[in-house]
């Protein structure tokens, strides 16, 4: 009964958003209040499961995207987007560009979080697509799909790092065996999904946009010099290097001790961009001879270009944590654990209806491998193909009820309809591949 409650909820998001056109966060938490008291929350419990879904959703973003907006807009003001921008297109050409976007944001995906990479590449990207006069979609989608597959299917990500130790499978050999099935993962639904994708669909690979999300990207500097390449990408890429560094160090040196200690403070996430936003203003701003006056006022113009956007990923997670508190992943788990699905499909199918259901990648990954962790001790399935079978559920159908969802309709300039019939459809394809490449590993492994 409570899936059909979801689904009621998913259909009357819709119906307010577009076709009344009531504001997307107004129209997340009305739907959270009615699915809430549908789903037999009570009264006075439901003010606080809002509120407690927004502050969890929210809570962790607000630093990354608020620092990360401001040096995003910082090396975008400064010219060193263009600087970045005019040397990748020299070097790597029109030709080769996606392929260069899908390795460099793979390698980057390894140690960043999906959203910290989003807030870190897509100025850049920005600047790229306009210097190549590309579509914007046409680079920013594959370079999504590769944090993408990175962040679901490889440790040290919280999710396939949890999972793994849920299940028992050795770290080492879910990475080794997590890079044999997210590469082929990432070409087929970065560069050639999206070859297909834009003669399908070609209304969505506009040039010349403007994302509120992003603000206003500078592609041409019309006064001064723009910074060196090697200041541009040293800082643009800075927090990339202390979580890069902390991550390295984190698996060679003892938790006690001391230096490794302050590396993995810096290496933070929220850490790290406040040191690289530190020195952005620096590199970028003082050092260019830019007055503090005008620093201040392009951080406060970057902080009021996401304001909105934070709302709305603030209603996902309301209406993310409503569904939870209201049962529906019982409801959901009750459907499939007693089936006869083959292990690898049960530790797949489990977390993508949770996924689809709840829009939370983390929930669904851990949900999921724990009710599959007693079939993987009387199975002899790789423990570690598990673990990426899982991974690959978790990311089935991203819609209206993820944050993720949400970060890529504001960010990719998107309407809902456009965001559905892109990365919804895309997440779907590319969870599915990613079980038939498990699969495929498991006839050798």
């Amino acid at each position: 009964m409570s899936i059909y409650i979801m689904l009621l909820g998913v259909f009357i998001l819709f119906f307010l958003i577009i076709k009344l056109k009531l504001n997307t966060f107004f129209s997340l938490v009305i739907v959270s209040v009615i699915v809430g008291l549908l789903l037999g929350i009570p009264y006075t419990k439901l003010p606080g499961i809002i509120e407690q879904g927004i502050g969890d959703q929210v809570g962790h973003l607000i630093i990354i995207f608020g620092l990360g907006s401001m040096l995003g807009m910082l090396i975008s003001d400064s010219g060193a987007g263009i600087s970045i921008a005019n040397t990748f297109t020299k070097r790597i050409g029109r030709k080769y560009i996606v392929w260069a976007v899908v390795l460099t944001s793979f390698i980057i995906g390894l140690a960043l979080f999906f959203e910290v990479g989003l807030v870190i590449l897509l100025p850049i990207i920005f600047v790229i697509a306009e210097e190549l006069n590309v579509a914007f979609l046409y680079l920013a989608l594959p370079m999504a799909v590769s944090l993408n597959v990175a962040h679901s299917f490889l440790p040290p990500h919280p999710a396939p790092t949890a999972v793994a130790e849920i299940l028992g499978a050795p770290i080492g050999h879910v990475i080794l065996l997590g890079i044999l099935a997210a590469i082929p993962v990432a070409i087929l639904m970065g560069p050639i999904y999206n070859h297909y994708l834009k003669k399908i669909y070609p209304k969505v690979y506009r040039k010349n946009i403007e994302i509120t999300a992003l603000g206003n990207i500078k592609t041409t500097k019309t006064e001064g010099k723009i910074p060196r390449f090697s200041t541009s990408i040293l800082t643009a890429t800075m927090p990339l290097i202390l979580i890069i560094v902390a991550t390295i160090f984190k698996y060679i040196l003892p938790a006690t001790n001391p230096f490794n200690i302050f590396i993995q403070f810096i290496g933070n996430a929220d850490i790290a961009m406040i040191i690289s936003l530190l020195i952005a203003i620096y590199t970028l701003g003082i050092a260019q001879k830019a007055p503090m006056k005008s620093i201040g006022l392009t951080m406060e113009t970057a902080i009021k270009q996401i304001s909105m956007m934070l709302l709305i990923i603030g209603g996902a997670g309301a209406f993310k944590q409503v569904l939870i508190s209201g049962g529906v992943s019982k409801d959901v788990s009750a459907l499939f654990i007693n089936s006869n699905f083959p292990i690898l499909i049960a530790a797949w199918i489990i977390p993508a209806a949770l996924h689809f259901c709840l829009g939370s990648t983390t929930v669904a990954a851990l949900t999921g491998a724990g009710l599959v962790a007693p079939l993987v001790a009387s199975s002899a399935i790789n423990s570690a193909l598990m673990v990426l079978a899982v991974g690959a559920g978790s990311v089935f159908c991203d819609h209206v009820n993820g944050a993720g969802f949400w970060m890529i309709k504001q960010y990719f300039g998107l309407s809902l309809k456009e965001t559905l019939l892109t990365w919804t459809i895309l997440s779907m394809a590319m969870s599915v591949t990613g079980l038939i490449i498990v699969l495929l590993l498991s006839l050798f492994f």
